[in-house]
């Protein structure tokens, strides 16, 4: 090797570790630079070449800068994130949930079921008192009240993820597009051919928006060897061959609650997927939540309709002078138990009794509830107004929105009894409860206004407590609109539920963290700045660069000692 071919190489060799020293200097830099991936000099041995028979080098040349990245472990990362942020979605819901429902406190829901109960007994104790069935009153309005301030938490907490879920989706919207910028400067730097550390530091900001996305939707990935990438959810792409696709968002009503569904934009498919923290807020919203607010229409629908049932078959101290339906019926010739009420009549009858206040006798009709499907005469709501019209001292009328009224002549008051139809309790009429479910259950106001119409007995006087007997077991008894469990039992079990899924959600989520933090260790190990190592590397290119330097000051020695022969 001539000392011209020597100077060549000793330079180059000063050109290698001085980038050498710049990458060593750019990681120091951003040692604490979060996602900052380490970033490492490949050298190489260049081609050598024979010269005489010998087989010379020609020093070292560089194979580029090179991220010391485990993408198998990246993959992982990215899964780890997606199920760590649904569970800590779930766990974070369920939380609030339990927080909803109180179930610690004196004013939770079992504690008003429990008072309600007991006023009815002080009723069966004494039957006379009217302070005693103001109480009812006063504790079954605090219930319906409770019930309703339970749905009414609940319907926020599902708007306000709602929310939540469309700042995610405008959060993975502006991911996609700075992977999609960020692609297409990776490619055009490195293609370039370039060996500084910009390609670097693009790809550092890369990998921090896909680990931002991993935590918000599923995402595979893939790395062309152009250094563009690759991004799937589910069976859509997000980023794919330069092109990119946007989550959008489509308002929908569900439970009473304004919310919205996610789908891919271009290819108009929903996200079903629950990982990641959009698809757990979503999950949260529609399943925990929505799922409760089920359970709880059911139960105050159970409340409702149980309590009505045998309070329509009885009697107050007082009758009405009028009484009018607190719920409507849209076809008002359609047979009653195809007339869309929550609760169905049957094919029964019940008894109205009009009662005259001047000769305190009272006169009973029985009015017939035909529903068996026979014959085509099935009772509709004009039939039942018919019927009752044609009944002495009374008149029944059909309002524009389908409510029956019933109106008693001057001096006569109208009762019931008997319903074996439960028609009375379907319509409203003579009902403790009215309303659907758990966003309007409230005390009849008709009976708030006037306590002395409360049904405790069955038309045997003032000390008559044979109704009220019956409200008081309800309670405690099987019903078939819960699964032949009691109103005790149901909400019983719901509440554990709730407490026992929350309890596990929780530990699923510490669960997929832990795993996650682990993961993060190990990529700090091998992606992550050590400080002394790259001390090292430095004190080691610096003698380096001076034994290069040493080599080419004897080659200039060596120039001067030829020139002067």
């Amino acid at each position: 090797m001539g000392l011209n071919a020597t100077l060549m190489t000793a330079g180059r060799s000063l050109e290698l570790f001085t980038a050498g020293i710049q990458v060593a200097g750019q990681n120091v830099a951003n040692a604490n630079t979060p996602g900052y991936v380490r970033e490492e000099l490949g050298l190489g041995t260049n081609t050598p070449y024979e010269a005489g028979g010998l087989i010379l080098g020609t020093g070292a040349r560089d194979n580029g800068i090179r991220q010391q990245l485990d993408y198998h472990l990246e993959q992982q990362l990215h899964a780890a994130n997606t199920d760590a942020g649904s569970a800590d979605i779930r766990s974070e819901v369920y939380g609030r949930l339990e927080l909803i429902l109180g179930e610690l406190g004196s004013g939770d829901l079992s504690s008003q079921l429990n008072a309600f109960s007991a006023s009815i007994n002080e009723v069966v104790n004494q039957p006379e008192l009217i302070s005693n069935r103001q109480i009812v009153l006063q504790e079954g309005a605090q219930l319906a009240t409770s019930i309703q301030d339970i749905r009414a938490n609940v319907d926020r907490t599902r708007t306000a993820l709602t929310s939540d879920i469309k700042g995610y989706v405008d959060e993975v919207n502006g991911l996609v597009d700075s992977i999609a910028k960020l692609n297409t400067q990776i490619v055009r730097l490195e293609s370039a051919g370039l060996n500084g550390s910009q390609a670097g530091g693009l790809r550092s900001e890369r990998l921090t928006a896909l680990n931002r996305l991993s935590e918000l939707v599923p995402i595979r990935t893939n790395e062309h060897s152009t250094g563009s990438i690759d991004v799937h959810s589910g069976s859509d792409f997000l980023v794919l061959n330069g092109n990119s696709q946007h989550l959008e968002t489509a308002t929908k009503s569900d439970r009473g609650v304004i919310t919205s569904e996610v789908n891919f934009a271009k290819s108009k498919s929903p996200v079903t997927s629950t990982s990641g923290e959009l698809g757990g807020a979503i999950d949260a919203r529609d399943n925990i939540l929505g799922g409760f607010a089920d359970d709880l229409d059911k139960y105050a629908q159970a409340v409702i309709q149980e309590v009505n049932l045998i309070h329509a078959s009885g009697e107050g101290l007082k009758g009405y002078e009028s009484v009018t339906a607190t719920n409507t019926i849209d076809d008002t010739s359609a047979s009653l138990n195809t007339a869309g009420l929550g609760l169905t009549p049957k094919h029964g009858s019940f008894e109205i009794k009009i009662y005259d206040r001047a000769t305190e006798a009272t006169v009973t009709t029985r009015i017939n509830i035909d529903l068996d499907g026979l014959n085509g005469n099935d009772t509709s709501l004009d039939d039942l107004q018919t019927a009752l019209d044609a009944v002495g001292n009374l008149s029944a009328s059909i309002d524009n929105v389908g409510r029956l009224t019933l109106k008693a002549d001057a001096g006569f008051e109208v009762k019931f009894s008997n319903d074996s139809s439960g028609a009375l309790a379907a319509l409203g009429i003579n009902t403790f409860f009215q309303g659907k479910d758990s966003n309007d259950i409230a005390v009849n106001e008709t009976l708030k206004n006037n306590p002395h119409l409360f049904a405790a007995g069955l038309g045997n006087g003032p000390g008559d407590n044979l109704n009220a007997q019956s409200l008081a077991t309800f309670f405690a008894n099987p019903s078939s609109r819960l699964g032949n469990v009691s109103l005790d039992d149901f909400y019983s079990s719901l509440t554990s539920q709730i407490a026992s899924s929350s309890a596990a959600e929780s530990a699923l989520a510490e669960g997929f963290n832990s795993y996650h933090n682990s993961l993060g260790g190990l990529r700090l190990q091998n992606s992550g700045v050590s400080l002394d190592e790259e001390a090292i590397n430095i004190m080691e290119l610096q003698q380096s660069y001076a034994a290069a330097a040493r080599i080419i000051s004897t080659v200039d020695e060596l120039f001067n000692v030829l020139l002067s022969i």
